[in-house]
């Protein structure tokens, strides 16, 4: 489920490119560094107000929003842009309950990784994300 919500941007123009995020739709207000950061911090405030949601819980977005109503409207310049976010896919990316494997080396490895202090499932995470690009 894609959920998509309006959002009032306003650039402070201050030396970290801060903007600041009000998405009046869930009562949701945030910032970012940069506009990349800024809507990426949009999409997972978004995404962690409708994380334990029904789908049918989700409130209405607005059809348009008024700049000049925006509670950040005295702090620079704001624009209104749409925010979308796959919700499906944010929930499974902030799911990390552990799960148990049971995976099998060589004694002499397992001895040396003692040995070392090496936390095996650390490991084996690190190498599984570097793997699979997601480092």
């Amino acid at each position: 489920m894609v959920a998509v919500y309006p959002a009032i941007i306003t650039r402070t123009g201050d030396e970290k490119d801060t903007y600041l995020i009000e998405i009046p739709d869930i009562n949701g207000m945030t910032e970012g560094y940069g506009m990349a950061d800024a809507i990426r911090m949009a999409r997972d405030y978004i995404g962690c107000t409708l994380y334990d949601k029904d789908e049918s819980e989700y409130p209405k977005a607005s059809a348009d929003l008024d700049i000049s109503k925006g509670t950040f409207t005295d702090s620079g310049e704001s624009i209104v842009t749409m925010v979308d976010i796959d919700i499906e896919a944010y929930k499974k990316k902030m799911n990390s309950k552990a799960v148990r494997k049971n995976v099998s080396i060589p004694a002499w490895l397992d001895q040396r990784a003692q040995e070392e202090h090496i936390n095996l499932s650390r490991v084996l995470q690190e190498a599984l994300m570097e793997k699979m690009n997601l480092a």
